[in-house]
């Protein structure tokens, strides 16, 4: 994790800008205070049952505290508040870097100890992460900050799953992964780090602007594309686990995030410039 954590910040820095400098700062602080949560958290474990396996979490405060710690790590909501700001700090593609490859060492880590985790504070952050990452995106007109809190609420749906399907939640991850990729590289293509300049693009480049669209409502979820299928899946997964309240909650609050998909979508390609 370390490791990780030091190999993204050059790139975090790279532009010699104040605001790149300052979200490598902030990316810096919080990784490194959630490794010290997470090193805490074996350590409790450690001492109340003298061994180091992390898969075997018996003591409820160290369990906690790891969720606590890759909540931090992650950008799940009550510790979201950092993934925006260094989002906004860095270039598109790091920012495709940091919002998938970065989430996989903390999500492989929930993998793992998805079998002992605490259900309660899972099923709380995966709710406010859903509905934070929906209300907070409405208000933005920066395209990486929009897409920093349509992670969050990303990984809301798949920390919801992962205490009951974990291969649901990383099926969800997965296919996250690829659209959100292709939507950062478009982007990066043509070069729009706000909605003004996403509006000029249908005169530039109509067919990529059309392929943008598509992706974008697949991110927010929309049938027949493939951003539904994972939805579709943890929706009937919840069901079948009596979780049909927080099935609801979930589905209505991705409307929150299909609205600035929309706003998005139709930005690039129904509005002509000026």
């Amino acid at each position: 994790l370390e490791i990780n954590t030091l190999a993204i910040l050059p790139l975090i820095a790279k532009p010699h800008h104040p605001r790149s400098i300052e979200a490598a700062t902030k990316y810096f602080l919080t990784q490194a205070a959630a490794s010290a949560l997470i090193l805490f958290s074996s350590m409790t474990n450690a001492w109340h049952t003298g061994q180091w396996d992390i898969t075997q979490l018996t003591c409820p405060t160290s369990c906690l505290i790891l969720t606590a710690a890759i909540a931090m790590k992650l950008g799940l909501v009550p510790f979201h508040f950092w993934f925006p700001e260094v989002l906004q700090g860095c270039s598109l593609t790091t920012g495709l870097l940091l919002s998938t490859a970065m989430k996989l060492p903390p999500i492989t880590l929930l993998y793992m100890t998805s079998q002992s985790l605490n259900h309660t504070p899972m099923v709380i952050m995966a709710i406010l992460s859903a509905a934070l990452g929906g209300w907070m995106g409405l208000n933005q007109t920066q395209t990486r900050k929009i897409l920093a809190f349509s992670s969050v609420s990303h990984l809301g749906w798949m920390s919801i799953i992962l205490i009951y399907s974990p291969k649901l939640a990383m099926l969800n991850f997965y296919l996250y992964v690829l659209i959100t990729a292709a939507v950062f590289l478009t982007l990066n293509s043509i070069k729009t780090l706000n909605l003004s300049t996403l509006m000029t693009t249908w005169a530039k480049t109509p067919a990529l602007s059309a392929m943008l669209m598509l992706t974008l409502l697949s991110l927010a979820g929309l049938p027949p594309l493939t951003g539904f299928l994972p939805k579709w899946l943890i929706i009937q997964e919840l069901t079948k686990q009596d979780m049909a309240p927080a099935a609801v909650i979930m589905a209505l609050l991705s409307l929150l995030s299909l609205f600035f998909y929309l706003r998005l979508a139709y930005c690039a390609t129904i509005t002509l410039p000026p």
